[in-house]
């Protein structure tokens, strides 16, 4: 990068001009007329703050703890399949950067890099889980992750039954080969994107999921994978059948209503992710922020609640936290970032969350993440 990332809208702007139309396609992602990536974003709009006067010249500390360790920031990198589309040191490059600034790395199941590589340089690792095999493979995953030595598992649940009509990512998907076909159906764009295209070729070129075995033992392709996946979307039977596997942190990620929070806690979860899988599922579902109270009130203290979708920003991240997210998890901008600027772009857009939330917590006269709640806020409904 010439000049270092000055905002997740800049980073945007970056990851738009670099990429090929395709490859950008791909990462926007979003489900037919994309209402709800749009809602996910403009929620936070409807939240205004109450600063304050401040108090104290200390200045804010914005650790907490999810899960049973403390963290440097209420931000998680959150899962997301095939990031080495965006830039060939993909989760490797967003494991390490999120180990540097103190947080989590979520890695999906269809991920581009082994999970033990990740495990390697961030031991705080979240392992997105689908039931990709059915109960068999999801057992096997299971025990991967355990010996891989994952933290948290995640079990999404909101995308895996279907995603209704044109889903943009879908139509954007990659082949499972770079191929003839396809090398002359992307020319155009190679040619005018020659550094992405060199930097991607390095990286190789088998579009494999390296954490899904097929059949044969060997790797699936990432569209393999992707199919795969929606061959056994996750019932709350299935969820009890892996809480009897697991016995580390468990997480349920997709839950928008009080009465799937309440019946993911009586399973023994240890927390819900208030989430819409970014706008690529149910299109018209509630943005998150909007969303978030009503989980939050179901379960109350009896398991933890984290959210993620439409936050562009360490003030929207206050924001959740304010109404009872435990923490927030990031996609696109870490995406956005590390297209822009590999993992250099990552841990700049890692500091300016967390500049982002220190800064609020000030205005607000808030000193620690504990102090954080709807007091903070006015709510425009």
């Amino acid at each position: 990068m010439s000049r270092p990332l000055e905002s997740v809208a800049h980073a945007h702007r970056l990851a738009k001009r670099r990429l090929p139309g395709s490859v950008y396609s791909f990462i926007e992602g979003g489900n037919e007329a994309r209402i709800t990536v749009r809602a996910n974003v403009e929620a936070f709009e409807e939240i205004g703050f109450r600063p304050r006067v401040s108090s104290t010249q200390s200045a804010p500390d914005p650790r907490t703890t999810v899960l049973g360790r403390e963290i440097a920031m209420p931000l998680i990198t959150t899962p997301a399949g095939f990031i080495r589309i965006a830039n060939p040191a993909g989760e490797l490059a967003v494991a390490r950067a999120a180990a540097r600034a103190g947080i989590p790395t979520g890695v999906s199941i269809l991920a581009s890099t082994a999970i033990e590589e990740i495990t390697a340089v961030n031991p705080d690792t979240w392992f997105q889980l689908y039931m990709i095999g059915g109960r068999e493979g999801t057992a096997a995953a299971i025990e991967r992750a355990r010996q891989a030595g994952v933290r948290v598992l995640i079990v999404t649940v909101d995308l895996a039954a279907g995603t209704g009509g044109s889903d943009t990512r879908k139509a954007a998907m990659p082949p499972g080969r770079v191929n003839l076909a396809s090398a002359v159906r992307h020319s155009p764009e190679m040619v005018t994107h020659p550094r992405w295209a060199l930097s991607f070729l390095r990286g190789g070129l088998e579009l494999t999921a390296p954490n899904v075995p097929g059949v044969d033992g060997r790797s699936m392709t990432i569209a393999e994978g992707s199919a795969a996946l929606r061959e056994h979307p996750p019932t709350w039977d299935d969820i009890a059948f892996i809480r009897g596997l697991w016995d580390g942190p468990l997480v349920v990620k997709g839950i928008v209503t009080g009465d799937d929070a309440r019946r993911a806690a009586d399973l023994g979860v240890d927390a819900v992710s208030v989430s819409n899988h970014g706008g690529n599922g149910l299109d018209g579902a509630p943005a998150t922020i909007r969303a978030l109270p009503e989980v939050v009130a179901a379960v109350g203290d009896r398991i933890e609640v984290l959210m993620d979708g439409g936050v562009r920003r360490g003030g929207d991240v206050v924001k959740a936290v304010s109404l009872g997210a435990r923490a927030v998890l990031i996609g696109r901008p870490y995406i956005w970032a590390l297209a822009a600027g590999g993992e250099q772009g990552v841990d700049e857009m890692l500091a300016l969350f967390r500049k982002g939330i220190s800064g609020t917590m000030a205005l607000l006269d808030r000193r620690s993440v504990s102090e954080l709640d709807a007091s903070a806020l006015i709510l425009r409904r």
